[in-house]
């Protein structure tokens, strides 16, 4: 187990107290480092019958991350309920606004606020930490809209304290890369589709078998670009061959390597500050 320096001890008796002062909580579960270490702390701080986290298997999920948030709360004994949103059916979200982020979150968070009547005195809870108000995330505003807390923004904790934390705990997925939703890899403005999101999680999961851990692929219609940590990029153009004979399997017609490199929200790079004015 690795020794907590003073700064993070001090933040995880915030948590703790934070925790404790309130009966129980739902959480909005994703099976990401965030929200599982939120998940883990309710349930350690809170009690098992005073916590659920509820997770919602949309199409925008990865299956492989669907599979690893069961089997987490499965490994920590946490209760666990899985819902079905329909985000893609929402003319707002499938057309790919610039803030489509709000339009899911504000129908998980809906669907909660349901749940919530079988435990009046649960608060729901996000994952989002304190470095995601630095970026542009309308799902903070939906969350503002349906009155759900966030703990590490309220303690002041990073993503790398996060990581930090979970590692002390033996979290399982402490070091996972991030798994933001597929249609995050879709420029917004161009549709979202149930074939556009397959094409990707299969695309994704075939560089990960391939060794690419931290991949990213983005959609631009009939080609893909593909991210992937600067570490990994001599050996991505050394195989892009051979990667490309695999993404036209998937329905790319050609393939394109991103020689900057992975960079979480690259997307938000083609949203103008008028464009946000509008929203």
């Amino acid at each position: 187990m690795i020794v907590l320096d003073s700064i993070i001890t001090g933040k995880l008796i915030l948590l703790e107290q934070w925790f404790r002062l309130r009966k129980g909580s739902i959480v909005a579960f994703s099976g990401g480092i965030d929200s599982s270490l939120v998940l883990y702390l309710a349930r350690k701080f809170q009690g098992r019958e005073m916590v659920w986290g509820v997770i919602s298997n949309s199409e925008s999920l990865k299956n492989s991350d669907f599979v690893l948030a069961q089997t987490f709360c499965e490994t920590f004994d946490i209760q666990l309920r899985v819902i079905k949103t329909n985000e893609l059916g929402d003319l707002r979200y499938s057309e790919n606004p610039i803030n489509r982020c709000f339009f899911c979150k504000d129908h998980l968070f809906k669907d909660l606020q349901i749940l919530a009547k079988e435990f009046p005195d649960f608060i729901i809870l996000s994952g989002t930490n304190y470095d995601d108000l630095g970026d542009y995330r309308p799902g903070i505003d939906a969350a503002k809209e349906n009155l759900v807390q966030s703990p590490l923004v309220d303690c002041k904790l990073t993503k790398q304290d996060v990581r930090t934390i979970a590692q002390y705990y033996n979290l399982p997925n402490w070091n996972k890369p991030a798994s933001p939703c597929l249609s995050s890899r879709i420029p917004y403005n161009q549709v979202v589709t149930l074939d556009k999101l397959r094409q990707i999680e299969h695309a994704e999961d075939m560089l990960n078998q391939l060794g690419f851990d931290d991949v990213r692929v983005r959609h631009f219609g009939n080609y893909g670009k593909i991210e992937v940590l600067n570490s990994d990029i001599e050996k991505l153009n050394f195989m892009h061959e051979k990667i490309n004979a695999e993404m036209k399997k998937i329905g790319f017609k050609h393939t394109e390597i991103d020689q900057e490199g992975l960079v979480s929200g690259k997307m938000n790079r083609a949203i103008q500050l008028t464009d946000l004015r509008k929203i």
